[in-house]
C-alpha cells in the first residue's frame, strides 16, 4: 500500500509517509468568516473531509486542524454599530459549520479561532525579529522577504517578479513586498480589535495566524497543510517564510484543491458571481451536493451546475435502489469490504471520480447477479459488500444524512415504500392466482407513476426512474 499525494511545493507526485504512522497530522486553512459559506468554500472543505477519510483509512488516525479567521480587515469592514466584528465573525463561523455538517463533512480535531492564539502570534513574531528576518517600523512588524533566500519556493517565483504586498500599510515598510505581521492600531477601529504588545497596541497579520496555529496545535512540523489553489500565493507562500525562518520544519506535503467556477472565472466574494451554500442546500438533497461536489478530481476546477446536481442524483438513485434490493433479501446488516480497484483509485492523488466509477461498475455487477442468477446470494453479497464500504469511506451513507433531511421529505418516503410495497404484494397475489389482467393493471399504473418493477428471483423490486 502506497498513498501517493501531488505535492504543490514539489510540482510532482510524492509517495505519502508520514511522521508517526499511527497518526497523519493535517492543518488546513479555514474560512475568514467575514460572511457566509459559498459554495467554492464547502467544495474545498470536501476536498479534504476526503482526504482525511482516506487517510484515517490507512492509517488509523488522523489529527485535523481547520482554523477559523475571525479577526480581519474584511471582519472589521463588515461589522455594524448593531453587530460588532466578533459577533458577526461568531454568526459567520455558525453558518459554515452548518454547511459543512449539512454534506457530511466530520468536525475537526481541533477547530481554533485566531483570536484565541495572539500570544503565539506574538511569540512567533519576536523570534522572527530576534532572527533578523522582521522589523518595527510605526506599529506596525513586517516580514523582511530579502533577509529569507528561500522566499518564494511554494510558487516558485522571484522576489523581484512580485507584486506588492497588499495586507500591509506601506507607511515603514523596506520593500514593497514586505508584508505585515503585526499591525498597529488605527484610528476609527474598535478598541476591542486590538491586543497589547511589545510593538504597540494592534492586531495579528493574516498570515501570522496560520503559522502559529498550526505550531500550537500540530508542532514545529507536521505531515500535510491544505488549502484552495487561490492560497498559494501570497497565503501559504508568506507561511512557509515565516515558519521556516523562525526555525520550523513546518509543512512535509503541501496539498491544494481546485476551484469552483462560474462560466470559467473563480467564484469569488469579491467579483460577486458566488452562490451561496445555504440557497444550494435550501433547493437540494446535502447528500447529492456532497455528490456533486466530489464527482470533479479535488485539483481540478469545477464548473457547477443544475445538470452536475441531476447527474448526481440520478447516479445516487441507482446506488440506493441497488442497497434496499439486496437489503430486502439479506437484511441491513451485510459487512462492508473495499475492492483493490477502489483503493488503487484513491491511493492514487485521492482520485474520487475513478472511485465512483468503481463504485457503479460494482452496482452493474451486482444487479446483473441479482437478475440472473439462479441463487444470487454469494454473488449480490460480495457487490453489495463493496458497495456499502466504498460509500463508508466516501461518506455517502444515507443514515449519514438523516439529521439533514427533512422530515417530511422521510415521511413522504417511508409512506411511498409503503404503498409499493402493498402493490408489489398484491400484483404477486394475482399472478399467483392466474389473473393476469388484474397484474399488468396493477404494473402499468405503476409504470404511469414513474417506477419501474423488476422481477427478479428473489422477487419483485421498484425503483423510481
Amino acid at each position: 500500500m502506497t498513498v501517493r499525494l501531488y505535492d504543490t511545493k514539489a510540482q510532482a507526485l510524492r509517495d505519502f509517509v508520514p511522521v508517526d504512522p499511527t497518526n497523519v497530522t493535517m492543518y488546513v486553512c479555514g474560512p475568514t468568516v467575514q460572511s457566509g459559506p459559498h459554495i467554492g468554500h464547502v467544495r474545498a472543505a470536501l476536498a479534504f473531509d476526503l482526504l482525511r477519510r482516506w487517510l484515517q483509512y490507512r492509517f488509523e488516525r488522523v489529527t485535523f486542524v481547520r482554523n477559523v479567521t475571525d479577526i480581519d480587515d474584511k471582519v472589521l469592514a463588515n461589522a455594524t454599530d448593531a453587530e460588532p466584528w466578533w459577533a458577526l465573525a461568531y454568526r459567520m463561523e455558525l453558518e459554515f459549520t452548518r454547511a459543512y455538517a449539512s454534506v457530511g463533512i466530520l468536525p475537526p480535531t481541533y477547530e481554533p479561532r485566531a483570536t484565541a492564539s495572539v500570544t503565539q502570534m506574538q511569540e512567533l513574531i519576536a523570534q522572527l525579529i530576534d532572527r533578523g528576518h522582521a522589523y518595527a517600523a510605526a506599529g506596525d512588524v513586517y516580514f523582511d522577504v530579502r533577509s529569507w533566500p528561500a522566499y518564494g519556493e511554494l510558487t516558485h517565483q522571484s522576489v523581484d517578479a512580485m507584486e506588492s504586498a497588499a495586507d500591509a500599510d506601506p507607511r515603514g515598510k523596506r520593500d514593497p513586498r514586505d508584508f505585515a505581521l503585526w499591525k498597529g492600531a488605527k484610528e476609527g477601529e474598535p478598541a476591542s480589535a486590538t491586543w497589547a504588545s511589545p510593538w504597540g497596541a494592534g492586531r495579528p497579520g493574516w498570515h501570522i495566524e496560520c503559522s502559529a496555529m498550526s505550531r500550537r496545535y500540530l508542532g514545529p512540523t507536521f505531515d500535510i497543510h491544505g488549502g484552495g489553489l487561490d492560497l498559494r500565493f501570497p497565503h501559504h507562500e508568506n507561511e512557509i517564510a515565516q515558519s521556516t525562518a523562525a526555525g520550523d520544519a513546518f509543512a512535509r506535503y503541501w496539498v491544494h484543491n481546485g476551484l469552483v467556477t462560474v462560466d470559467g472565472q473563480k467564484m469569488s466574494k469579491s467579483l460577486g458571481n458566488f452562490t451561496l451554500a445555504s440557497d444550494v442546500l435550501a433547493a437540494r438533497d446535502p447528500r447529492v451536493v456532497r455528490y456533486a461536489l466530489a464527482g470533479a478530481h479535488y485539483r481540478s476546477s469545477l464548473d457547477i451546475s443544475d445538470r452536475a446536481f441531476e447527474e448526481a442524483e440520478s447516479a445516487l438513485g441507482r446506488v440506493d435502489a441497488f442497497i434496499a434490493n439486496v437489503e430486502r433479501v439479506f437484511g441491513p446488516s451485510l459487512r462492508t469490504t473495499l475492492p483493490s480497484e477502489f483503493e488503487e483509485a484513491l491511493d492514487d492523488d485521492l482520485n474520487v471520480p475513478r472511485a465512483l466509477a468503481v463504485l457503479h461498475e460494482a452496482v452493474r455487477a451486482g444487479n446483473r447477479a441479482y437478475d440472473w442468477a439462479g441463487d444470487p446470494s454469494v454473488e449480490v453479497e460480495r457487490h453489495a459488500s463493496d458497495v456499502l464500504g466504498m460509500i463508508h469511506v466516501l461518506g455517502l451513507e444515507r443514515s449519514a444524512f438523516a439529521g439533514s433531511r427533512d422530515h417530511a421529505d422521510a415521511a413522504a418516503e417511508s409512506t411511498l415504500d409503503s404503498l409499493m410495497r402493498g402493490l408489489v404484494d398484491e400484483r404477486a397475489r394475482a399472478r399467483a392466482d392466474k389473473d393476469w389482467a388484474a397484474a399488468d393493471r396493477i404494473r402499468d399504473a405503476i409504470a404511469a407513476a414513474g417506477i419501474t418493477l423488476e422481477d427478479t428471483p428473489a422477487g419483485t423490486t421498484w425503483s423510481i426512474e
